[in-house]
């Protein structure tokens, strides 16, 4: 019996550690492809990875913005062509499960361009919707 408990044990921790794995890998992946998008001149594809939804949160310097279009206006209004854009990187902090449908991911950007660079953090709160994981909350400075 105890042996049958160890092994159930262990089953246990080996699907979890397996489903948390797989998580971060797809946020990283949706992360991979905002960096891909951007460095393309693709502000809509750099938006996928936001929830199209009136509820999106994006907090900045400005103040809070609510909802993907008004949030992808912003991002037009502030990058309106590629020398503006520049070319982004991301470093990523922590990543952090908050449950089986939220995480967290701490971390820094970088734009290098021509016209000066910027830099700054960025905390976002990705949550599972349709198999998909998106943000739905963005607060970065």
């Amino acid at each position: 019996m105890k042996r049958l408990s160890f092994v159930l044990i262990f089953i246990f921790i080996t699907v979890v550690s397996f489903a948390q794995s797989k998580a971060e890998k797809m946020i990283r992946s949706s992360m991979d492809k905002q960096i891909s998008c951007w460095n393309n001149g693709d502000i809509e594809g750099f938006m996928n990875t936001y929830w199209k939804n009136d509820s999106l949160m994006f907090i900045g310097k400005s103040g809070v913005t609510y909802g993907w279009a008004n949030t992808l206006a912003n991002y037009k209004r502030g990058y309106p062509d590629t020398i503006s854009m520049g070319k982004l990187t991301f470093t990523i902090v922590t990543i952090k499960q908050l449950s089986s449908k939220y995480y967290t991911v701490v971390g820094k950007w970088h734009l290098s361009r021509t016209v000066g660079n910027l830099q700054g953090h960025f905390s976002l709160v990705f949550k599972k919707i349709h198999n998909k994981w998106v943000i739905i909350q963005d607060h970065s400075s």
